[in-house]
């Protein structure tokens, strides 16, 4: 492993502090589960890592009415995955954080890590994206929220300036009219990136589509919504047709390139079937 030296940060302060004074090639320890392997295979030049898991706060996981969901970003996805508040409210996300890597990884890994790399491929921001998150951004002169959303600039990048650091994330909370679903596709069932990976939030009122989200991962730049889709399916009852329809509508949306785990064509083609495949799911919340 190549060498590099290691920064203990007390508070955000110190952390901020250290990002800025130590310059480029200077990374955030967190989980740990990619920047290590990155070190180790020499994937990333690093010669500075800050240890954020002795800071107060960020390993609390809050939940309010009005508010929606909060955790911090030390929050593990094990941890997340197992609580009964995310399975019984945000379904979507918790089948996301069950199907990113092995178990040990996991109780690991942090949800702000997974979010942070900013993989197009990432299972944890489609479903985030298609439940309106926010991020919780820290510097020393500002506190920042975006959505989430608007997080990603591209492939690995994302809104953060220099010093700055990601502290939370809040996902809104679920109404008893709303169904969720995430679907994964790739060549293996279990620790496997994502090939394609759809997350679906939708509204009904009296058999009709009032709202809804289509968050689609692993088929552009960065994971993106299918407003068109979405588009057609507000107003409508989501019969057999007009979900096709919409569906086919989410193939058009999307900018897949062909690598090593698919083709452009067959990406495209899956985001037909996972799009339609989710909507159903989702909507069997009011069977």
């Amino acid at each position: 492993m190549r060498r590099f030296d290691y920064y203990r940060a007390e508070t955000l302060e110190h952390a901020s502090r250290l990002l800025t004074e130590l310059g480029d090639d200077t990374f955030l320890f967190n989980g740990g589960t990619d920047l290590l392997v990155e070190i180790r295979e020499r994937l990333r030049r690093v010669r500075n890592v800050v240890d954020i898991k002795q800071i107060p706060g960020l390993s609390d996981i809050t939940y309010d009415e009005t508010r929606g969901l909060t955790f911090g970003a030390l929050v593990t996805v094990g941890r997340l995955e197992n609580l009964s508040l995310v399975r019984q409210q945000y379904p979507n996300l918790r089948a996301a954080l069950a199907s990113l890597g092995s178990i040990q990884v996991r109780n690991r890994a942090t949800v702000v890590g997974n979010i942070c790399r900013a993989s197009p491929s990432a299972d944890t921001i489609p479903p985030l994206v298609a439940d309106g998150a926010f991020v919780h951004i820290y510097s020393r002169t500002d506190m920042r929220v975006v959505p989430i959303a608007e997080f990603f600039t591209g492939p690995g990048k994302t809104v953060l300036a220099k010093g700055e650091i990601v502290t939370g994330i809040t996902v809104p909370p679920a109404a008893d009219n709303i169904g969720k679903a995430y679907l994964k596709h790739g060549r293996r069932k279990a620790m496997e990136l994502s090939t394609v990976g759809v997350a679906v939030s939708l509204a009904m009122d009296e058999g009709v589509c009032s709202d809804i989200r289509i968050a689609l991962g692993a088929v552009g730049a960065t994971v993106f919504r299918a407003p068109q889709a979405e588009a057609m399916l507000r107003g409508s009852r989501l019969d057999a047709a007009t979900v096709r329809k919409a569906a086919d509508k989410a193939m058009e949306e999307c900018t897949p390139i062909s690598n090593v785990r698919a083709s452009a064509d067959y990406r495209r083609d899956m985001v037909g079937v996972l799009t339609g495949r989710a909507i159903r799911q989702a909507l069997e919340t009011f069977a």
